[in-house]
């Protein structure tokens, strides 16, 4: 029985696969790890062969042409043969006690035919490079150990957010969302996990920093000139979200867990608008209006929410200069609160 199946997107991971690898390593044969190299360049695939060989029974490689961080996740997914599902980045690392914990308890799920759809932990945004880091966790709003519905939960901070480091799905449930992540786009993690959640009956929280999710590369995509760079991606995201948000499957879902994806879409839009008030040219200020005229148009009063009553609201202040000079040292201050990029 493989309980868990770890994709790894690769592309050029050569300097740091290693120890992500490392990291998923059980004492048993209960994990399958998918590794999808996506058309790298580098040595790769041959790091890749190497772990293939050593552990046939665990470790699975698929070449593909580069189709981007979706496509690669899209092919673990299809090829996935475990109970629960997750995505370690190649340049991330698990801690090995906390996922040996873990594993012991889906395996008591098992064996006394319990579903639990969702398992949220702790992630760990680990500044590696300056020797810092911040453990977001979750105690507040789920109790410990506990399956829970999400009539159950407690109340989300405005740091809180179930990120793909934080998730790990039942594979079923993935399957059943129907979500395909386009591909050649950055970002689209916040796709992966937003899309399956309403698709989720309940959810058990651990209170184990499991994921360590690393900040410090150039080229990292979450680095803020890459960002900037990259802001079409950002909003073709955020779009895709927005339609998540306004379809049937999550207006209906429990009140709780609406409120969480609009605040997940508010943070989303936030995003998206800081970014491209920090472009501040012609072209980006025509992409702000044309984003927020979207969401108009989609739900006039989900922009209502979002434009007065969210997060997304504090970086939309209808003041001209003063109200975007507001949204921008607020960004500001909310980073070097949080340090996420």
């Amino acid at each position: 029985m493989i309980y868990l199946s770890f994709v790894v997107p690769c592309y050029n991971s050569q300097d740091y696969m290693e120890r992500c690898i490392n990291t998923l390593m059980p004492d048993s044969k209960d994990v399958e790890i998918i590794i999808v190299n996506d058309g790298s360049t580098d040595k790769t695939a041959e790091i890749a062969e190497k772990y293939c060989r050593q552990y046939p029974e665990t470790v699975r490689l698929i070449n593909q042409k580069n189709g981007g961080h979706g496509s690669a996740v899209n092919t673990g997914l299809a090829n996935a043969k475990g109970l629960y599902f997750k995505v370690v980045d190649s340049d991330d690392w698990l801690d090995t006690e906390g996922l040996k914990k873990i594993l012991e308890k889906i395996k008591d799920w098992h064996q006394h035919h319990t579903t639990v759809d969702l398992v949220v932990c702790n992630y760990i945004y680990d500044h590696l490079f300056e020797n810092r880091s911040r453990t977001m966790s979750f105690g507040n709003v789920f109790k410990e150990n506990e399956i829970l519905s999400w009539n159950d939960i407690g109340r989300f901070t405005p740091s809180q957010y179930i990120i793909m480091h934080a998730a790990m799905f039942r594979t079923e449930v993935i399957r059943k969302s129907g979500v395909v992540l386009p591909e050649h786009t950055f970002y689209v993690d916040n796709i992966f996990v937003h899309q399956p959640l309403c698709f989720s009956q309940n959810v058990c929280y651990f209170n184990i920093d499991l994921y360590h999710y690393f900040i410090g590369r150039e080229d990292q995509s979450v680095n803020e000139t890459v960002m900037m760079k990259r802001i079409d991606q950002q909003i073709r995201v955020n779009k895709i979200i927005l339609d998540r948000v306004v379809s049937p499957e999550e207006r209906n879902a429990p009140k709780k867990l609406r409120k969480y994806l609009v605040r997940f879409l508010s943070i989303m839009t936030s995003i998206s608008d800081v970014h491209l008030l920090m472009i501040n040219d012609a072209e980006a200020m025509a992409k702000r209006k044309d984003l927020w005229q979207t969401i108009k148009q989609k739900d006039k009063k989900l922009y209502r929410k979002l434009r007065y009553r969210t997060t997304a609201g504090l970086t939309y202040l209808p003041l001209g200069a003063i109200g975007n000079w507001i949204s921008y040292h607020g960004y500001k201050i909310v980073k070097s609160v949080y340090q996420f990029n």
